[in-house]
């Protein structure tokens, strides 16, 4: 098990990185990092109607180099809405959606200032809803140096950046998924996917995805 994992800071992260918080003891978040765009520090990917969608939290354009943590979310448009309406539509019928829901919906009701803080949430109710309880962390400054025993994912958990190639412990596990009558399976995509489908049996596909499991 690794000791510690290192991470950039997520909205809803994908199976990829759950698979990797769950194999090790702690987990430091890195929020001192210079915001990028396209990532998914804002985004996180859900299955609609047989094909991938983004569900993409406006960010308040920033003004040169700015820390992750600094980032302000933008409300000029009803993202909250849209995005719940959106994962309505995809999970509704799926086995776990109703169960869940409850606990998740009120994450979509709160003007949330900043991006960490909306994210820091997201994750601390998608650990609750799998079960698992590493220690997290966050940066108190950009990490330079990777302690050892530690696996640094910062720059290799990336919406332009192939698992198969830049990740080869992760080994995504086939699950059923809404629409697998009529497409096949598609993987890593957001936590949410993966426990809206499977509900209490998600940490064990989480486990198995990382190739020393398999």
């Amino acid at each position: 098990m690794t000791k510690t994992v290192i991470l950039s800071n997520y909205y809803f992260g994908n199976i990829q990185a759950f698979s990797h918080i769950i194999n090790c003891r702690s987990v430091v978040i890195e929020q001192n990092d210079h915001y990028s765009r396209q990532s998914f520090r804002n985004r996180t990917t859900i299955l609609v109607a047989n094909w991938p969608m983004n569900l993409i939290v406006p960010v308040v354009k920033p003004k040169g180099k700015i820390r992750t943590k600094d980032i302000l979310i933008s409300y000029d448009t009803n993202w909250q809405k849209n995005h719940w309406m959106s994962i309505f539509s995809a999970y509704n019928s799926s086995p776990f959606f109703e169960y869940y829901k409850d606990d998740l919906h009120p994450l979509f009701q709160k003007q949330w200032k900043y991006l960490i803080d909306l994210n820091s949430n997201a994750l601390e109710l998608t650990l609750e809803m799998i079960e698992a309880n590493p220690t997290i962390e966050y940066s108190n400054e950009y990490i330079n140096h990777v302690p050892d025993g530690s696996l640094d994912l910062r720059e290799v958990i990336h919406p332009k950046k192939d698992y198969k190639i830049f990740d080869r412990d992760f080994s995504p596990v086939k699950y059923h998924q809404v629409f697998s009558e009529t497409t096949d399976f598609i993987p890593n995509l957001s936590i949410l996917d993966l426990i809206f489908n499977k509900g209490p049996e998600a940490y064990s596909v989480l486990e198995k995805s990382l190739a020393e499991h398999n």
